[in-house]
């Protein structure tokens, strides 16, 4: 297994490298970090040059860190200039484009749907704009904008559709939470530790076979008891006030969604 540090290229788009790479002691031999715009084409295929894979993923910017309704347009053109340099990069061999679970979970059908919703479905965007859901409309939008650029330049992408990230900074105003509720009662409001989604970025980029989509996620919330949990990790202050349910673990909400594929490429992975 190539270890994680000796991937050649490594983005964290609007991040500057003392962010990044804070608390982490790495060798200089083999890593290189390279501030570039995503919107300055050139300055991507500067960072590119002599990499093999690339491992994308989009946060807003530090002027503009909530989504809206223009966050969209934002996430887009940056998603379309990173897949674009990698089409003109000769020597990458695969793309690993993290989207999120927000970008599968919000359709109208939802809840009549006979099948479990699963890395086949995307979110319905007019769905999403109806209601506000500006991180659906974001990662929707963005991952369909690097699948058809990647289709018609023929680059090698896999995307990784990724649950609630569960980060030690972790707020009740992350974008991805708008909706929580209504995720929670339709059994698809699913989230994801970091080592776990760590591993399947690895896992993904090292197995040759891996394609097209992979819900990731290691949990679901879908008991009471598992949404007291997570709110108190929100909103401490609230803590005293939020109660343990009685029938502890027993009372839950069924399981809407699935990661069988994912689960089925990993396991035989060693971290």
């Amino acid at each position: 297994m190539v270890p994680f540090l000796e991937i050649d290229f490594l983005w964290d788009c609007f991040s500057g490298e003392e962010n990044l790479f804070n608390g982490i002691s790495s060798d200089p031999d083999k890593l290189r970090v390279f501030r570039s715009d995503p919107f300055d084409y050139h300055s991507i295929i500067d960072a590119l040059r002599g990499c093999s894979g690339l491992f994308y993923s989009f946060e807003p910017p530090f002027d503009q860190p909530n989504y809206d309704e223009y966050m969209a347009d934002v996430e887009v053109r940056a998603a379309h200039n990173v897949l674009e340099a990698c089409a003109q990069t000769e020597t990458i061999d695969k793309v690993i484009f993290t989207s999120s679970a927000t970008a599968v979970v919000w359709r109208e059908d939802r809840k009549t749907m006979e099948l479990d919703l699963d890395e086949r479905h995307w979110s319905d965007v007019n769905f999403c704009r109806k209601f506000k859901l500006w991180h659906g409309v974001s990662k929707t939008m963005a991952e369909k904008s690097a699948w058809a650029l990647a289709m018609d330049r023929g680059v090698n992408m896999v995307s990784i559709n990724a649950g609630l990230l569960m980060a030690h900074d972790l707020s009740v105003k992350h974008p991805y939470l708008r909706g929580a509720a209504e995720m929670y009662e339709d059994g698809v409001f699913v989230t994801v530790d970091l080592g776990f989604l760590v591993d399947a970025h690895i896992c993904v980029y090292e197995d040759v076979s891996s394609y097209g989509r992979y819900l990731c996620f290691n949990h679901i919330i879908n008991t009471h008891d598992d949404a007291v949990q997570l709110a108190r990790k929100l909103t401490p202050g609230a803590s005293s006030s939020l109660q343990q349910s009685d029938d502890y673990g027993k009372s839950f909400i069924e399981q809407r969604i699935n990661n069988k594929k994912l689960n089925k490429l990993m396991v035989d992975f060693e971290a």
